[in-house]
């Protein structure tokens, strides 16, 4: 199950950048607080509207249940059309008054208020006891009819009430008097909920139901909701963990496993490991930039195995030359013929000669491989091509140009000038006669160099640009020269390949303008 989920995430996992990977897991991190109090601060106000809308619904009932007992039995002539009430507190805008005190005086309250509310006193003592509301019944005037000890007191001077007499269902939040100090964590502990409600009949105002409760606390509440607050603590939870894997496996673990194919290439043991799926754009990119780079060692480390056991080949021979001369000279010099020691001698300079032209063509070639052409280099193609041809005509071998137009390259002339001169004497000294240099400017400059020699063989088409592949051993080839002309040009961006034809030798090369 966890296989197949890890497969479905892998082939459906958004190419994301560290930059975006950071910034969310920061954002989310910075926005926590801000979330946290944000919750606290909706779900006090939550709370405190609940009690709000509780206070209502008790108060539309006590207020039915006495005009009820009030008209006694008389149908209302003007019946008000009821609409669902909202809650309308909100802890953030509205003031919170002084706690209520009790008025001075009494007043003989409305004797057909008093009996509504005698007769309605069994459901308000019972609503009270269940509910903790305190709940007071009050006549046309203001008066108390039914209270806590406060009967013919007379409320008018609150503005809850004063909202209610003129016909209008009022809310108001008041101070209590304990434990004030509490208010710094919660404000809903420091308040009551006081809700006034107008009874009408005939369309005028037959009393007031004012009742009063304090919410339930934010710790209460939180305690009594612990099962969802737990459940969004575990989500928030799993987010950081979501976050947390996804900056491992984004990031650190990538970066890890880079770090050990390092290790790797430095020991010698190139294995490249794949691009892992969730690795953000920018490891992805380094990745492959690593993967290129750890095949170019691969391919320089083989190329200097390769190049160095062929340099012991071919510095042994003449080496072998030398020295068997060397020992034939020592110990039969005294007693050997004069011819016979002109030619151990010969044989002897001969290697020497060899080693030495080795020795300078592998110069060449380390100069050719460490060359670096400039970005703003710029060569004119078709006149370093006429100076090279111009150099090499002579009696029996002649030197022609084709297609010659203006045609610039990003490359020096020396460079152009070095790869023709090698072509144009390997022409040479394969015993051709005749050689067309032909120059085509386009997105690329073209250059084909086609003699009328003996040509070559298609399996050697690449193996010539081998260093020490050369057919022409016995005459002193080094066999480096068409390695040279290619690492010159690959310097520069260009390309040097052989091309088959029917008649001949014919290469061509590819210059970046």
């Amino acid at each position: 199950m966890i296989g197949w989920a890890k497969a479905l995430a892998k082939r459906h996992w958004p190419k994301l950048r560290i930059r975006t990977i950071l910034f969310g897991t920061l954002l989310f991190v910075a926005a926590l607080p801000g979330v946290a109090a944000l919750f606290l601060r909706v779900y006090e106000n939550t709370i405190v509207q609940q009690t709000e809308a509780e206070l209502i619904a008790q108060g539309a009932v006590l207020g039915a249940a006495y005009k009820a007992a009030w008209a006694a039995g008389l149908t209302d002539p003007a019946p008000r059309r009821l609409a669902p009430e909202p809650p309308r507190i909100d802890l953030r805008t509205m003031p919170i008054l002084p706690p209520q005190r009790a008025p001075r005086g009494r007043f003989a309250p409305d004797p057909r208020a008093a009996r509504a509310a005698r007769a309605i006193l069994p459901i308000a003592s019972d609503a009270a006891a269940v509910t903790l509301t305190a709940t007071r019944l009050l006549d046309a005037r203001g008066v108390v009819v039914l209270g806590r000890g406060d009967v013919g007191l007379r409320y008018t001077a609150l503005p809850e009430v004063r909202t209610a007499l003129a016909g209008r269902a009022a809310t108001v939040l008041r101070a209590r008097g304990q434990a004030r100090w509490l208010a710094v964590l919660s404000r809903a502990y420091a308040i009551r909920v006081h809700h006034a409600r107008p009874v009408l009949f005939g369309g005028r105002v037959i009393g007031v139901v004012l009742s009063s409760r304090s919410p339930r606390g934010l710790f209460v509440g939180i305690r009594q909701d612990a099962a969802a607050i737990l459940t969004g603590i575990a989500l928030i939870l799993a987010t950081l963990l979501v976050l947390v894997g996804l900056l491992s496996r984004g990031i650190a673990r990538p970066i890890d496993q880079l770090a050990r194919a390092s290790e790797g290439v430095a020991l010698g043991h190139v294995e490249m490991p794949d691009t892992p799926v969730t690795a953000a754009i920018e490891i992805a990119q380094l990745y492959d930039a690593f993967r290129g780079m750890a095949a170019r060692i691969e391919r320089r480390s083989r190329y200097l195995r390769d190049f160095a056991a062929a340099v012991s080949h071919e510095f042994k021979t003449p080496i072998a030359g030398i020295r068997g001369a060397l020992e034939l000279l020592d110990e039969h010099g005294g007693t050997m013929a004069p011819d016979e020691r002109a030619r151990f001698l010969a044989n002897a300079a001969a290697d020497a000669e060899r080693l030495q032209r080795l020795v300078q063509r592998l110069l060449d070639l380390a100069r050719a491989d460490m060359v670096t052409i400039d970005a703003g280099a710029s060569a004119d193609v078709v006149a370093a091509a006429r100076r090279v041809a111009d150099s090499c005509r002579a009696d029996g071998f002649a030197v022609t140009l084709a297609g010659v137009g203006a045609a610039a390259a990003r490359i020096t002339p020396e460079v152009i000038e070095t790869v023709l001169e090698t072509l144009l004497e390997n022409s040479r000294q394969a015993g051709a006669r005749a050689v067309t240099i032909g120059i085509i400017a386009g997105d690329t400059v073209r250059i084909t160099v086609t003699d009328d020699g003996p040509g070559i063989a298609p399996a050697d088409h690449e193996r010539i640009f081998e260093p020490f592949f050369t057919g022409r051993r016995e005459a002193g080839g080094t066999g480096l020269g068409l390695a040279i002309a290619r690492s010159l040009l690959a310097a520069s961006g260009g390309t040097i390949a052989a091309v088959a034809v029917e008649r001949g030798a014919c290469f061509e090369a590819v210059l970046m303008r």
